[in-house]
């Protein structure tokens, strides 16, 4: 067990260092110079880091280093959504969200066995390595299609999976003495706005945000979720201020009327969702959360509330409450090296999840087991994954819908290639590129759609014989798919959204 004893803040200075996460890039440990940055920020009495890359073993002596450090044990947190690969070299990627709900079939005992053995996988990595706060599950519903920033992060567009799969996350991660975080409250699901580049507004009432959006968080906090994020977004039948700073939002509704006496932390305080507010950090503890997650400058954060609490903008009990529940998260704390990881046995089940996800939605009798013979592949969407696409390997005739106007003859299969990433602003295809290929569909003999990404893409090509999602855009998604093109393994997945209607209707 790590210490866990505050005596050591003495000073308010340090008191309020405890609030802040900050970023550690993890591919700049071996800097001497950024070491002594982030070793200073441990001795000044930081909360804890955000870890962004780095490799494995790096990263494990590393964070051990920095934990002897530290007088209050830190938190180490870690975006694993996909999986502790997602972030560090060496550890094992997993599908995304949306994948795995497809990949699961909730009311088949076996298949709840098997997501119970990933989300195991993904702790037993996390512990191993010294995260301790992975910042899951995303318990948002996607609503919107053209969500940006959600997308296939989401498990699905119903709340009721949403609620089902994120509980059994937040229950196994518990269980394994992790902290666990569902976000972003009070649902980013319904926008068309990414958050990193400017502030979503979500017009809905609140009975249709409480019985969809909010519903997940209602059964997280049930399940047991020591932490809740905080969203950048504005819901003007809650508050005219953006939840992250509204009272009504954290205090209101997630502390009082929704009970939760965790941990909450804000989104990303590097966002441009809050760009037009002064003093985003002062604004955010005085509204009700308890830590402030990547800000741009850690030190400066401290100096502002250093201010205002000198000023009385930031009341002491209200820094005082916010320490009592860091340190009661704190006092729980396991070590790094606290779990046996098997690597090895963990690709294999991430690789198994990844091809029973794969979800064919429409299929003309007569095109499959497909060939290679007349056959184009044709690479669209995204660039950075065509080079070294393992789909090359399969097919003798491949191009970039870039570089053609017409189809050859038989059979084309269009491999769609998009993702999610902050800042990217769209998690679709451009218009002028669906328009180019929907023209070549048209005018196809026979045509194969994949979506290698958000399975929104599909919902423009219905004139397509053939569409599959494979939700990734991985190589083992990739070689997934080829094998139930070609008769070597059969479809499994299940659709977790709905593709031919904007949003659900609960």
């Amino acid at each position: 067990m790590l210490r866990n004893s505050m005596s050591g803040l003495d000073s308010l200075e340090k008191k309020l260092y405890q609030l802040v996460i900050g970023r550690l890039d993890g591919d700049n440990i071996q800097n001497e110079d950024y070491r002594k940055r982030i070793i200073g920020l441990v001795k000044k009495g930081i909360g804890g880091f955000i870890i962004f890359g780095g490799m494995r073993s790096a990263i494990k002596g590393f964070i051990t280093e920095i934990q002897s450090i530290a007088e209050i044990p830190l938190f180490i947190a870690s975006d694993i959504e996909r999986g502790v690969g997602q972030q560090i070299k060496g550890a094992t990627p997993f599908p995304c969200q949306m994948a795995v709900a497809a990949a699961i079939d909730r009311n088949r005992q076996e298949d709840a066995g098997l997501l119970e053995d990933a989300i195991k996988a993904v702790a037993a990595e996390a512990l191993d390595i010294g995260i301790n706060m992975p910042l899951i599950p995303v318990m948002d519903v996607n609503l919107n299609p053209d969500n940006p920033i959600i997308c296939t992060r989401a498990f699905s567009d119903n709340p009721r999976d949403v609620a089902w799969f994120g509980s059994r996350y937040i229950k196994i991660l518990e269980a394994s003495g992790l902290i666990s975080c569902a976000k972003h409250f009070p649902g980013h699901g319904d926008t068309s706005i990414d958050s990193h580049i400017a502030l979503p507004v979500i017009n809905k009432s609140e009975s249709a945000l409480m019985n969809t959006d909010v519903m997940p968080f209602v059964e997280a906090i049930k399940t047991g979720a020591s932490s809740i994020m905080i969203g950048h977004l504005t819901v003007p039948a809650l508050d005219s201020r953006p939840a992250s700073l509204s009272k009504k939002v954290i205090n209101g509704l997630l502390r009082e009327k929704l009970g939760f006496g965790g941990l909450i932390l804000t989104d990303a305080l590097n966002m441009n969702a809050l760009s037009a507010t002064g003093n985003v950090p002062v604004e955010c503890i005085r509204a009700g959360a308890d830590i402030l997650l990547h800000p741009a400058d850690a030190d400066l954060t401290v100096r502002e509330l250093m201010a205002a609490a000198g000023s009385g903008k930031i009341a002491e009990e209200r820094i005082d409450a916010s320490l009592r529940r860091i340190a009661e998260v704190k006092a729980g704390l396991q070590s790094a090296g606290a779990a046996e990881a098997d690597y090895s046995g963990h690709k294999e089940l991430s690789s198994l999840i990844a091809g029973r996800a794969i979800t064919l939605i429409k299929n003309k009798a007569g095109l499959m087991p497909l060939s290679d013979d007349g056959t184009q592949l044709i690479f669209a969407g995204d660039r950075k994954y065509f080079e070294h696409s393992p789909l090359r390997g399969h097919f003798k005739d491949t191009v970039n819908l870039a570089d053609i106007n017409e189809l050859r003859q038989g059979t084309a299969v269009c491999a769609v290639f998009t993702g999610v990433a902050a800042w990217k602003g769209s998690s679709g295809m451009e218009s002028t590129e669906r328009q180019k290929l929907s023209g070549l569909i048209d005018g196809a003999k026979k045509s194969i759609v994949i979506s290698f990404g958000s399975p929104y893409v599909l919902r423009h090509f219905p004139e397509a014989d053939i569409l599959v999602a494979a939700y990734d855009a991985t190589g083992q998604a990739q070689e997934a798919v080829i094998k139930r093109l070609q008769g070597e393994a059969d479809f499994k997945g299940r659709l977790p959204v709905r593709l031919d209607a904007r949003a659900r209707t609960h």
